[in-house]
């Protein structure tokens, strides 16, 4: 049977613009729904979409894994649209498309040339209400997920370990649970569960608008009150509710033994603060702080000293990512050179960072790494895709469109102080989970 494509003519061509300012505007429709429009003239491409507030840790107790199943749900059929026709649609008109399932957010995009955001919206908003999904799609699509974590998880030792560790670091808070969910529950999830979870968050005034590129702000506002305003929001929809982290009183320790394991690493991750609305300097300074312990290779603290001078270590590193809803992570990592114990590596990185915050941060070496943010900020510009999601992840995490647009200047006014009183903060053993991962028991015993 030949599929139905909608397609609205051939692409219009506009006018190329090297004006690459940043513009945005926002608006809100009347049914809740929030929008953000970027303007970015210099090709006659857009990017659509369209951001729900649910994701994996506001997913119900033993329902792990529905949010990323319905995200592929999502591309089944609606009365008007019938099942793959949406993809078929963006494929034929030139375009791209994808989804993203995170612990705070839902994403839906295209990539299309901007005479066709009308049909984006058109369809998007059909779908947002309209899916029509029959227990063999459920079927199908849960079956397609458990074979996901099959070949992404459940054989990868790395992300297994990722997953103890996760749910060692979160005692009480929904980040201990995987994205994909935990496989005897994910075998679990029905229709009767698919709808429920839709019907509820799959609204308007659970969701965000997102359109960047070559478009006028008024245009867009007019298609999406054309099309998303006309869905009806989710009536008594409360703020998201999720449990708190008791406060965390001892370190944990845990190691995984696999014989697929290829080479063996210590990562200890630690609590930490998030960005949040106002006041993102702890969050800038803990960034500034992963970069100049492990960002960087081999002129890193941790690179210089456990790779270079010690040579006890083959790779090391630092990271830090504050774009969440609720309290973030703060990790090193070491992998051991041939010959060293994890035991003696895991030894050396404590001794380094405990002589980092005896000695504090060297000035040349912040200014540089603050010289490299800076570039990084105006080579994102050029990433039409990019500029959307900054936006769409800020503002489902909690942020203003103020704190998205102060970010860059709040990690310039970052300063040496700032980083070490959050080394201090952060390096707090109470709140922290070493793991080894190792090929057999060997390096446990040592």
């Amino acid at each position: 049977m030949r599929k139905v494509l909608v397609t609205l003519g051939l692409f219009l061509v506009l006018p190329f613009s090297v004006n690459a300012t940043e513009s945005v505007t926002t608006f809100k429709l009347a049914n809740g729904m929030d929008a953000v429009v970027i303007e970015d003239h210099r090709a006659p491409v857009v990017t659509h979409m369209v951001w729900y507030r649910i994701g994996a840790a506001d997913e119900a107790p033993g329902k792990s894994g529905i949010a990323h199943l319905f995200e592929h749900l999502m591309f089944k059929g609606t009365a008007r649209f019938g099942p793959g026709v949406f993809s078929d649609t963006v494929a034929a008109n030139g375009g791209s498309e994808n989804a993203f399932t995170s612990y705070d957010y839902t994403g839906y995009y295209q990539r299309i040339a901007t005479d066709r955001l009308e049909l984006m919206m058109e369809m998007e908003s059909d779908r947002m209400r309209g899916l029509t999904l029959s227990e063999e799609d459920v079927r199908t699509e849960r079956d397609v997920v458990l074979e996901e974590r099959n070949s992404r998880t459940d054989n990868n030792p790395g992300a297994l370990f990722a997953e103890q560790r996760m749910a060692a670091l979160y005692l009480n808070h929904h980040y201990g649970i995987p994205i994909i969910g935990w496989r005897h529950e994910v075998e679990q999830l029905n229709r009767e569960d698919a709808f429920a979870f839709y019907r509820k968050y799959y609204a308007p005034n659970n969701a965000i608008l997102v359109v960047a590129g070559d478009v006028d702000p008024e245009n867009v506002k007019a298609f999406a009150q054309k099309y998303y305003g006309a869905v009806a929001p989710t009536e008594g929809l409360l703020p998201r509710s999720r449990p708190i982290e008791p406060p965390q009183i001892a370190p944990r320790r845990l190691s995984y033994s696999d014989l697929r394991v290829a080479q063996p690493y210590m990562i200890r991750s630690y609590l930490a603060p998030e960005r949040n609305p106002g006041d993102q300097t702890e969050a800038a300074a803990l960034q500034i702080l992963a970069e100049l312990l492990g960002g960087s290779g081999l002129t890193s603290v941790l690179g210089e000293q456990l790779v270079l001078k010690q040579k006890v270590a083959l790779q090391s590193a630092a990271f830090y990512d504050g774009m969440s809803l609720d309290q973030s992570g703060f990790g090193v990592f070491v992998v051991p050179a041939e010959g060293v114990s994890l035991r003696d590596g895991e030894d050396a990185l404590d001794a380094v960072i405990a002589d980092f915050l005896k000695k504090g941060v060297d000035a040349a070496h912040l200014e540089r790494i603050k010289a490299q943010m800076k570039a990084s900020e105006i080579y994102a510009l050029d990433d039409l895709e990019g500029t959307a999601r900054r936006y769409g992840e800020g503002l489902t995490s909690g942020l203003t469109i103020q704190d998205i647009e102060d970010w860059p200047n709040v990690l310039q006014s970052i300063t040496a102080e700032d980083v070490m009183a959050a080394a201090k903060r952060v390096f707090d053993k109470k709140k922290s989970v070493t793991g080894w991962l190792m090929r057999d028991d060997a390096e446990e015993k040592q």
